[in-house]
């Protein structure tokens, strides 16, 4: 939509800093310049250009759902259309690096997560790969500003609609839910019940969920010693110390996931806040093409 146009003139920011024009997407041209190639298409869409990529040599991370949902059936229940890359989507390694670093670095594919995803998976990994909750009642209390739902014209985002006012949507029907159970489910080794209620911020950007949890006893005696230790060598996760609660204009406009736990005795409650268009979306691609290119991970980012 933006060809022949320079790129600072569609994104001001880069003004007297890039003076590159928008193409037309040409699968010959890119194979000839680049070495890896970020797919940001719509979801559905990249399953039919991934494959090309990879088949002349080049390594991919792709911004779409297409290739984080391994059951076949849920795909086409969320995304309404079957599943055409089935080899590619069996040897996709899951972007969120905090967790995957190993597979990420030698990957051909990698599926970078969905925002709410990667708020709710780096809020919940420490607990349930240990044990230490009831995965069969996990409840997500998630809010996103506008810009997650991309940047067509909407009637229910325009600002009339959105301005002074928050309002939940689609409960236990997001497509992202099958993403979070999916990953829950790996690092527990068990079946994950889960709630989640997202709902639209009056904001431009910024995610913050709310995490309840019911604890399994004598599995954990510190929640921030352990949140500490497992993040202790991560540059974009930071564990609040007791009393501190993340904001989003902590987190807006960095690559940086913000956690915060409290003990309530049988329950534990775990806030998290990212950027939901960079550590949620293209911070976290840039992340990755830094771990599968050998270069510090927070080149571009720090």
């Amino acid at each position: 939509s933006e060809e022949a146009q320079n790129i600072s003139k569609v994104f001001p920011q880069f003004s007297s800093q890039l003076d590159m024009l928008c193409a037309k997407p040409d699968i010959k041209d890119i194979v000839k310049k680049c070495d890896l190639v970020f797919l940001a298409l719509p979801h559905t869409l990249s399953m039919e250009w991934a494959p090309k990529l990879l088949k002349a040599g080049k390594r991919v991370i792709d911004l779409s759902a297409d290739y984080r949902i391994n059951d076949l059936a849920l795909y086409k229940k969320f995304y309404g259309v079957e599943h055409k890359d089935k080899i590619n989507l069996k040897t996709a390694v899951y972007g969120i690096p905090e967790l995957y670093r190993s597979k990420i670095k030698s990957a051909k594919l990698v599926a970078n997560p969905g925002c709410y995803p990667t708020a709710a998976i780096l809020a919940l990994a420490p607990l349930v790969s240990i044990g230490a909750i009831d995965i069969s009642s996990i409840i997500i209390d998630a809010k996103s500003g506008v810009s997650g739902a991309g940047k067509k014209l909407v009637k229910e985002m325009l600002f009339n609609e959105v301005n002074e006012d928050f309002k939940a949507y689609k409960i236990n029907t997001h497509q992202h839910m099958p993403e979070i159970e999916q990953i829950l489910s790996k690092l527990s080794g068990g079946k994950v019940g889960l709630t989640f209620v997202p709902h639209l911020l009056p904001v431009n950007r910024g995610i913050l969920e709310t995490i309840y949890l019911n604890k399994n006893k004598n599995k954990i005696q510190n929640a921030i010693s352990l949140y500490e230790k497992f993040y202790k060598n991560e540059k974009f996760v930071r564990v609040r110390k007791e009393g501190e609660f993340p904001a989003l204009k902590d987190v807006v406009g960095t690559n940086f996931c913000d956690i915060a736990i409290m003990d309530c005795g049988d329950t534990l409650i775990v806030i998290s806040a990212i950027d939901n268009l960079l550590k949620g979306a293209s911070g976290q691609a840039v992340q990755n093409m830094n771990i599968m290119c050998g270069l510090p991970e927070g080149c571009g980012l720090l």
